[in-house]
């Protein structure tokens, strides 16, 4: 199916699936098993106008008020359902592929079972090229040694970026295949700047590599 382009509409009053620790990379498919009723409902209504709500992470500390309305991250993903299948049960398994970065401005009235929110596209700052070449460039090194420990669909990195257009697309595209950590995954989803999302995964490939180099080894290397 051709994804819908996000228009200001969509924002002004813009269904939130929270989450406690799932990002929604734009670019990236986001499989999701919706079962309470109130995502169920809100998935309905979605897949009855324009497909698209938002993925935003719940903050820390939320199981104590998880029926309500606890506090989420202002930085979210807008998806748009791609593919779905829905239950017997009234449960739904989604594909939702994300469109955009989003800041929430404001919560609206809670007039429905699910939450709504007034959201803005976030802004991105423009990467300095000299930044991303050297960045990209230390990933592939580093890649090339990390690959073959990685699972079968993610060890090309250059199929894994095809058609990433740009740095922060190209960032995206990784994020969501490699970073599980979700302190870490809202830390660049919310980071604006392209180049400084890139130093952040060369950060995380480089941990990955060092730790399947023995202790010992990495001794050595250090005293030389």
């Amino acid at each position: 199916m051709v994804l819908p382009e996000l228009e200001a509409g969509d924002l002004a009053e813009l269904s939130i699936f929270p989450l406690p620790s799932v990002a929604l990379f734009p670019g990236a498919l986001l499989p999701l098993h919706v079962f309470e009723p109130r995502y169920r409902e809100l998935v309905k209504e979605a897949l009855a106008g324009r497909r698209i709500f938002a993925v935003a992470r719940l903050q820390p500390g939320y199981e104590t008020d998880y029926e309500g309305r606890p506090p989420i991250f202002d930085i979210c993903g807008v998806g748009a359902i791609e593919t779905y299948t829905e239950r017997k049960d009234g449960r739904f398994d989604l594909g939702l592929r994300g469109l955009a970065r989003v800041r929430i401005v404001e919560e609206l009235p809670p007039v429905r079972a699910f939450r709504q929110v007034r959201a803005e596209p976030m802004r991105e700052l423009s990467p300095d090229p000299a930044l991303v070449a050297a960045w990209q460039s230390k990933l592939g090194t580093l890649w090339r040694t990390l690959a073959p420990h990685l699972p079968e669909p993610v060890r090309d990195l250059a199929a894994l970026t095809r058609d990433a257009g740009t740095p922060s697309a190209y960032a995206d595209r990784l994020a969501a295949a490699l970073v599980a950590d979700p302190e870490a995954t809202q830390q660049l989803l919310s980071e604006a700047d392209p180049s400084e999302r890139l130093r952040l995964l060369t950060a995380r490939v480089q941990e990955l590599v060092d730790s399947l180099t023995p202790p010992s080894v990495a001794k050595d290397r250090a005293l030389n």
